[in-house]
């Protein structure tokens, strides 16, 4: 029997009921309550609506015993702490999402005390400030000595509670995202447990959906997260087609609360605050270990010292180590850590006369869903804010007391954007107005309940502080094993929550095992070091009926260099602009050079102006414009307008976009724009005629890796376009067994197994070129297979062979002219390496317009 693949949809019954909003918020920690709150401050007449899965205070943030970081002190300067956050990021923090961070957290925090949390203050009456790993100043506030988050919560609570137009929905867990014809966010699917006249499965009608779910730290067995943090926005986002980066770099605190071997489920934290106050650890033995590990010895960044404690619990046998803290006396003890203290006393540690046994559990990703500096996922009208968020501020390492500060910033930045996009005159095509949700058709399933405790299991076994590719492979093979079950899982709060988790797991060992390197977060055991030559980038994974799909995108400044509208427009096309920047880059090198463009220069005055068209000079499909409209602006020209889309078939003589500026700069950009312009409109152009051929087959006409180097993104961004599907963008997507492959594996089904046992998980493909190794590849449990130079009668005989069992594609020999009888057969698709490596280009042309 062929292993189910990871569910684009949950099983669930229909919704119920039905409730409107203006904009729906998912989460009540501090990100969610504080855009909740800035949102209705904005639009006082907005329908504000947040869903949580408990009651308001149960999430992450009461959790929170450090505090909140940000520049207050007149000799510490955003510059220091923005060095602070992308020391710690390793490299991979994005370095304009940090600078937002640290110049916004100050006021974003003074309205947070605005708003009536009440922070601990000196005998001046002045905020308290003390510092945590990581930071070189004194920049962090707390409340109640150890209860920071406890505080914050209540404080937002309270003003949620005196909002009016806030409405709450609690003990409510989220399913599906919904989504109207043209892709866009249409609301959310959500279980409410209670009764009265919204309990069971219903929908909330809303054109802006923000994800504000907190962590997945119930993913790993021990972990310092709460019982609700299963990863549901993240595997809601994956299921809705988001892109999710960076989630190998899960932060594991260095000192939880040892309660002992075999101890599971939430575990008490001892702050980090503790060793900012001047607790030290030490071993058995009373060695303090630290000193000779980093420049800030107990207070390095919190990477440093889970590895350094995980190093010396290997290296003496011990599975715990120790932070003495008994310098402070009973008095520090219970004004400044009241919190920890009773929970040590409450498990038989007394912090005054013994040192805390620690070792480091799950406790913060610094990935998730991939949001641009306005909040914005890849998917129109759907939000991300706080950890279920990668907004790049992190890195592989988040910077202790950051997280906080991230909530409340680009809380307040989502609220601003919607905001923006409602306001009167918006633009009616990014206007958030309701539209009716759609039927998707995508797959849908559910987890064996029973199979959470075993995957937890799994993942700290072998997904944890410690990694390698032996034992991700290992957690791989048992997260494939969880999506096959013997009997029918009835819809249950606990499948939808395993399932999610099983989801987000897959995801992350998939991203653990593709980098190989040691940075931040991320420890592999077999590649110990750090390698900016190879793994100076993100890893952007996306969920199709295809399974797990990951990319590789180049950490780069680039994305800065283009237009914001522009590079957002990018990224929700599913391109990551840095990528893009970086092309743009490159062929503007090869088309100018020092001298610039020396017949401008002769022959145009420095100072003139004029407006030029982008016109068709034949009929077919554009793609590339946005593209186009980057090398633009980066020559300097001031203004473009766009008259159609990407995707739209055009005629001979239709203007596609009105560009001015300097008259030098417009003919210096012109044959860069163009060349990308013509170039991708005629990927789009050729593919939208083999979609024309097979239309109402059912078919579905895809591209191969016959690609231009450097172009492979945007081309097959063109096939997109003009209607097409994507196959592998690499060599690392899926597995394809080829012929030569089957002679060096001595057989089919040799060559099956080998990648089977080397990449447990990972899609395989195999192509055949006779219909007698079909029945082999199936048997196999081949999830799809590739029909090489197929004739339509062994095609026909091909899809009445395999009934269903494995996709089917037909490649090699294929023509327009036999395309629809190819399509009829019942393949499910046509690939075609023609769209990419032969399209013609589509003739455009930039014309001057007279004075």
């Amino acid at each position: 029997m062929s292993i189910p693949a990871i569910p684009q949809r949950l099983t669930a019954p229909e919704p119920g009921w039905t409730v409107e909003a203006d904009v729906a918020v998912v989460g009540s920690g501090i990100a969610g309550l504080t855009l909740a709150l800035r949102q209705a401050v904005l639009d006082p007449g907005a329908r504000v609506l947040v869903v949580t899965k408990d009651v308001l205070s149960a999430g992450s943030t009461r959790w929170a015993q450090g505090g909140i970081a940000a520049v207050l002190d007149p000799e510490d300067s955003p510059a220091e702490h923005l060095s602070d956050t992308l020391i710690a990021g390793v490299g991979l923090c994005d370095e304009e999402a940090v600078r937002v961070l640290v110049t916004e957290g100050p006021d974003a925090l003074r309205r947070l005390i605005a708003a009536g949390a009440r922070f601990d203050t000196d005998a001046a009456g002045e905020l308290q400030l003390t510092r945590e790993g990581g930071h070189r100043r004194d920049r962090i506030v707390h409340a109640g000595g150890d209860a920071t988050g406890a505080e914050v919560q209540r404080a937002l609570i309270a003003a949620v509670r005196a909002t009016p137009g806030i409405e709450v929905i609690e003990h409510a867990l989220v399913l599906d995202l919904l989504k109207d014809a043209q892709g866009r966010t249409a609301g959310v699917t959500l279980h409410v447990m209670g009764e009265g006249t919204r309990d069971g499965v219903g929908a909330v009608r809303s054109p802006a959906v923000v994800l504000a779910t907190g962590g997945m730290g119930q993913v790993y067995a021990a972990t310092t997260n709460p019982l609700v943090s299963t990863g549901d926005g993240v595997a809601l986002a994956l299921r809705a087609g988001a892109v999710v980066r960076d989630l190998e770099f899960v932060q594991f605190h260095p000192t939880v609360l040892w309660l002992g071997e075999g101890s599971t489920g939430q575990q008490p934290l001892i702050s980090e605050a503790v060793r900012g106050e001047g607790a030290v650890l030490i071993d058995a033995g009373g060695v303090r270990f630290m000193k000779d590990v980093h420049e800030l010895a107990d207070l390095a960044p919190r990477d440093v010292v889970a590895k350094a404690i995980m190093r010396r619990m290997r290296e003496t046998g011990a599975d715990h180590m120790y932070l003495d803290a008994r310098h402070f006396g009973e008095e520090k003890w219970r004004t400044r850590f009241p919190t920890i203290h009773a929970v040590c006393l409450e498990h038989g540690i007394d912090p005054v006369t013994r040192p805390i046994p620690v070792a480091p559990a799950a406790h913060y990703a610094s990935g998730g869903v991939r949001v641009d500096l306005h909040g914005r996922t890849s998917v129109p009208g759907l939000y991300a804010c706080g950890e279920v968020a990668c907004t790049g501020v992190h890195g592989a390492n988040r910077l202790a007391s950051n997280s906080l500060l991230e909530g409340l910033v680009f809380a307040e930045r989502i609220a601003a954007d919607i905001h923006a996009r409602r306001a009167p005159g918006a633009d009616e095509a990014v206007r958030l107005s309701p539209r009716e949700p759609v039927a998707d058709g995508r797959p849908t399933g559910l987890v064996d309940p029973r199979a959470r405790s075993r995957l937890q299991w799994h993942m700290s076994r072998g997904a944890s502080v410690l990694r390698s590719g032996q034992s991700l492979d290992e957690v791989s093979r048992a997260l494939v094993n969880f999506r096959w079950t013997p009997v029918a899982v009835e819809p249950c709060t606990e499948a939808w929550e395993t399932t999610n988790l099983l989801t987000v797991a897959s995801a992350l060992v998939e991203a653990a095992r593709t980098r190989q390197e040691t940075r931040g977060s991320h420890w592999r055991e077999d590649f110990p070091e750090r390698d900016d030559a190879r793994w100076l980038s993100h890893l952007d994974t996306t969920l199709t009926g295809e399974g797990l799909t990951m990319s590789y995108r180049p950490h780069s400044a680039a994305r800065q260099a283009l237009p914001a509208h522009v590079a957002d427009e990018l990224t929700a096309a599913g391109l990551d602009p840095a990528e893009v920047g970086a092309v743009i880059e490159t062929a503007i090198r090869e088309d100018v050079q020092e001298a610039g463009d020396v017949t401008s220069i002769a022959t145009i005055p420095a100072g003139q102006v004029a407006t030029a068209d982008v016109v068709a000079r034949a009929d077919g499909v554009v793609a590339g414009l946005a593209v186009a409209e980057a090398v633009f602006a980066r020559f300097g020209v001031s203004r473009a307008e766009r008259h159609v889309k990407d995707g739209e078939r055009v005629s001979r003589g239709d203007v596609l976009m009105t560009v001015t500026g300097a008259t030098r700069d417009l003919l210096t950009a012109e044959r860069t724009a163009l060349n990308l312009l013509t170039h991708l409109s005629g990927v789009a152009s050729l593919t939208g005629r083999w979609v024309r051929a097979v239309e109402g087959t059912g078919a579905r006409i895809r591209d191969s890796r016959k690609t231009l180097p450097g172009l492979r993104a945007l081309e097959k961004y063109a096939v997109r376009a003009g209607g097409g599907v994507n196959h592998r963008m690499s060599l690392s997507d899926a597995a394809l067994i080829k012929d030569n492959h089957v002679v060096a594996a001595g057989g089919v089904a040799e060559a099956f197994r080998a990648v089977r046992d080397a990449y447990p998980g990972l899609p395989i493909e195999v192509e055949v070129d006779r219909i007698d190794q079909i029945e082999p590849v199936l048997a196999e449990g081949a999830e799809e297979i590739l029909l090489d130079n197929f004739t339509v009668a062994e095609l026909t005989e091909a899809v009445r062979l395999v009934n269903g069992r494995a996709r089917l594609e037909s490649s090699g020999g294929l023509t327009l002219e036999s395309a629809r009888d190819v399509a009829e057969t019942g393949v499910d698709y046509l690939a075609v390496g023609a769209l990419t490596h032969s399209a013609p280009a589509l003739d455009i042309a930039l014309d001057l317009r007279g004075n």
